[in-house]
């Protein structure tokens, strides 16, 4: 049986290598892609693809870019996985805080239903603003984890204290390490970055559209599903 699945999964990448070759000729390593080498850990179960966007809730780009991550996260096959890295590039901007808040509903279980509210607050209706709109300029003083606190009580009824008392734990400590460390392997100096299973990270800067980014990431997922389905070679 072993030796079926095998032949089958060879197979498989026999007849897919055209197609492959002929989306090389589109998408460059190099130029579309960077390898990362070694690849960085992923967090999905085995047998998933990760799909991973680094992003922050300060980051306008980030904002302005939500609709088209929501379109690519459900243009991705059945066995690729969204996930979320929170940078923390800019403190004059509060990123950090935003990281620890992230990290802090991603424990509770409120990450996800919280997300689009979080940017609306921060970029949209003034609930958790960055910015001062009269002057243009970053709010003095910033929004604190306090303020993020009583956000995800109104919106997810979580009572202040006990989003505090999680924020200052060592689990949320560990979170944000992990995220740091994930940042530094993914090579990323800017928000939204996408990588593909830790090995491949896109270069937004070479695409046209977001259509294109999404061609781009789905190509990689099958370059991953096809390296992951390859036969192991034969032990020396």
């Amino acid at each position: 049986m072993k030796d079926l699945k095998r032949n089958l999964a060879h197979m498989l990448c026999l007849l897919l290598l055209p197609m492959a070759a002929s989306a090389q000729l589109r998408w460059q390593e190099g130029r579309n892609y960077t390898l990362l080498q070694p690849a960085a850990p992923v967090s999905v179960p085995a047998g998933k693809i990760e799909v991973t966007e680094i992003f922050s809730y300060g980051c306008i780009y980030c904002y302005r870019a939500k609709g088209e991550m929501q379109k690519l996260k459900e243009a991705l096959p059945a066995d690729a996985v969204m996930t979320y890295v929170h940078a923390s590039f800019v403190p004059t901007e509060a990123w950090p805080m935003f990281q620890r808040a992230f990290y802090t509903a991603q424990a509770l279980g409120i990450a996800e239903a919280t997300h689009d509210r979080m940017f609306a607050a921060v970029w949209e209706n003034g609930e958790l603003p960055l910015m001062d709109t009269t002057t243009g300029h970053v709010r003095n003083p910033l929004p604190t984890l306090q303020d993020a606190a009583r956000f995800y009580q109104k919106y997810a009824s979580v009572k202040p204290e006990t989003f505090l008392e999680r924020a200052a734990s060592k689990d949320i400590d560990a979170a944000v390490a992990n995220a740091e460390r994930l940042i530094r392997l993914y090579k990323v100096t800017g928000t939204p970055t996408l990588v593909v299973n830790g090995r491949y990270r896109i270069n937004n800067e070479t695409l046209s559209s977001s259509a294109e980014q999404r061609q781009l990431v789905n190509f990689l997922v099958g370059m991953e599903r096809m390296r992951l389905q390859s036969p192991a070679p034969p032990p020396r």
